[in-house]
């Protein structure tokens, strides 16, 4: 046991030496390269490496990197031992020329530098007609956060096998892709192509001239029974932001266009008090995010109660431009009679195209509210003092004298009395002699209107139909002896007032007011039940 166990420290002792680092070297699969176009590089140590990495930090300066993978292998021929440890990543050049891809280190071993030469694609022409990258940029002068159109068009001219097409670059920018990506056919020079077309959205942060850099494909196609493979890159833009203006205020919005209009319902000019309004504004920019687009403030107005509704924001792309769209909807309840004149509406914006700040204005329109001739008229409360006045100005005038009676006065009265007397006699006569079926039956004889009126809320109720609801509140208020809707609901809880006012919205808004039928008609007749019950405990005590 022990001379195993002593072999076995020997020859780890042995394989030490094997173990160490003697030998670091770098190479590339590929030189010269195309502008665009990935080539591996790998470092490679002789000997096993335990959780060191070379530092390739200084090859982000001159090229575009992926991520570092690791792999090591161990061999034994002939008794003896040897490990190697090999890092690799992708490389690509954006530009041509000759580079210096630096020497690394490694457990105190250095690798050698590498000259590489990167060549541009207009040396590789053949190439370039199989497959090639065309870009547009709208408008290609820009201000800060002036949203542009990127249009990436990838042709084909062979069988693609697989490939990847990464997305463009510029400092100082968001870059979003707009939707999924679009393939078609074009023809070009007599040449059938498949057309891989991609929208990016470009949004310059700050100002000064940047790169737009182009997207970059790389992949593989069938060359007969070969797979080949392949890569394009587009040509890059030089892109110029503008600053925004110092006199500038408010909310930044440049744009080529802008619009601002708005709808109304009802469309007349002439309302009634009570009657719902619906004023929906519709603020489209050119050149701007969804997302950019100020929010629409409308200002109150005495005489009015302002409701606002949901907001929508729509984006969408057309013929090379950006279109956005910020809908707003107000509900505008009319409380009393009177001409009111709604103020303008004023959204500044700065056109991009003459450099100038221009505000999308609605003008101010005025409307005319007349009182609804259902509702009972209310006289407006006497100011405060109003009454003390009037019985400083009265009381001096009253004045107060006895008088003494003569037999004319009282005669009157007493011809007043044996009239109420002789009136009392004939109604206790007419009380005994007269049934009280009659009475009854004219009682009773409203109670079927109401029922039947509550019947028919009821069906309306269970089939949603909230103008034959709307009729059956009618129907109801008069079989209680109401004429006019207004008048009977004032009557009511303070529940009932607003499942009704909410009946009335969504029978004249359009924005289509909720309103739980079911509710109301469940509310209707519990006051119907307990009036009923109300009204039979009076009369118990008269049988």
């Amino acid at each position: 046991m022990v001379t195993r166990l002593l072999g076995s420290v020997i020859l780890l002792i042995i394989m030490m030496p094997v173990w160490a680092v003697d030998q670091l070297s770098a190479s590339v699969d590929k030189n010269p390269v195309l502008v665009g176009e990935y080539f591996t590089l790998t470092i490679e140590a002789n000997g096993k490496v335990s959780g060191e990495i070379p530092d390739t930090s200084a090859l982000s300066s001159q090229f575009v990197t992926s991520p570092i993978s690791t792999s090591s292998r161990t061999s034994i021929i002939n008794g003896s031992m040897s490990s190697t440890t090999s890092w690799q990543m992708q490389l690509l050049s954006r530009k041509a020329g000759e580079f210096t891809i630096p020497s690394f280190e490694v457990a105190g071993q250095q690798s050698r530098p590498i000259k590489l030469k990167v060549l541009a694609r207009e040396q590789d022409g053949e190439a370039q007609q199989n497959i090639f990258i065309k870009t547009e940029l709208k408008p290609e002068t820009l201000h800060v956060q002036q949203a542009a159109l990127y249009t990436v068009k990838l042709y084909l001219g062979q069988d693609l096998l697989d490939g990847q097409l990464s997305a463009p670059q510029m400092q100082d920018a968001q870059i979003a892709q707009l939707g999924k990506q679009s393939e078609d056919y074009e023809i070009v020079n007599g040449r059938r192509y498949m057309v891989v077309t991609r929208e990016y959205l470009v949004q310059p942060q700050k100002s000064g001239t940047f790169t737009l850099e182009p997207p970059i494909f790389n992949g593989q196609i069938r060359d007969g029974y070969r797979r080949m493979a392949v890569s394009a890159m587009g040509d890059s833009i030089e892109v110029e932001v503008q600053p925004i203006p110092n006199d500038y205020s408010g909310t930044w919005l440049p744009s080529e266009l802008v619009n601002l209009s708005e709808e109304w319902q009802p469309s007349d000019q002439t309302v009634m008090v009570g009657t719902p309004i619906t004023r929906t504004l519709t603020l489209t920019a050119l050149g701007v995010t969804k997302e950019q687009l100020p929010d629409i403030q409308v200002p109150d107005v005495d005489g009015f109660r302002t409701y606002p509704d949901e907001t929508d924001r729509k984006q969408m792309t057309r013929d090379g431009r950006v279109i956005s769209q910020l809908i707003a909807s107000y509900a505008l309840l009319p409380q009393t009679p009177g001409t009111y004149t709604l103020p303008e509406i004023k959204v500044p914006w700065f056109n991009t195209v003459i450099n100038k700040v221009q505000y999308a204005t609605l003008p101010s329109k005025t409307i005319e509210v007349k009182a609804d001739p259902n509702q009972v008229s209310v006289a407006p409360a006497p100011v405060l003092n109003a009454p003390q006045q009037t019985t400083t100005q009265t009381e001096p005038q009253i004045v107060i004298q006895p008088a003494d009676k003569t037999w004319l006065d009282w005669a009157l009265i007493a011809s007043g009395y044996v009239l109420w007397l002789f009136t009392l006699a004939i109604w206790f006569v007419t009380r005994h002699s007269t049934p009280h079926k009659p009475a009854a039956s004219e009682q009773t004889s409203k109670t079927p209107d109401e029922a039947e009126a509550l019947k028919q809320l009821k069906r309306a109720a269970n089939a949603s139909d909230t103008a034959a609801c709307y009729q059956a509140l009618k129907a109801l208020a008069r079989a209680q002896g109401y004429a006019h809707l207004a008048v009977w609901r004032h009557q009511l809880s303070p529940e009932l007032q607003n499942e009704i006012a909410k009946l009335q919205g969504a029978l004249y808004s359009a924005n289509q007011e909720s309103v739980d039928l079911s509710l109301l008609y469940r509310l209707l007749a519990t006051q119907h039940k307990q009036v009923k019950n109300a009204k039979k405990q009076n009369l118990e005590p008269l049988y």
